[in-house]
């Protein structure tokens, strides 16, 4: 299975069930600050859990830094 993270093709012998599993795989110690994009479609925290990936979808992550 494959998803595109990034702009990077990711091969997966299992995909994570849903971005809220995929955020915790990429990002596991980052809680805040975390933007995504599912398909080129922003999706609000309160719905990673409940969006459930398919093979060949394209997820951006964005995640917010200090400084200037």
């Amino acid at each position: 299975m494959e998803l595109t993270i990034n702009h990077t093709t990711r091969n997966f012998e299992v995909l994570p069930e849903n971005l809220e599993a995929l955020i915790a795989m990429e990002l596991p110690e980052k809680k805040k600050g975390i933007a995504v994009a599912l398909n080129n479609r922003i999706i609000p925290q309160s719905f990673w859990a409940e969006t459930f990936l398919k093979n060949k979808d394209s997820i951006l992550i964005i995640t917010a830094t200090q400084g200037g």
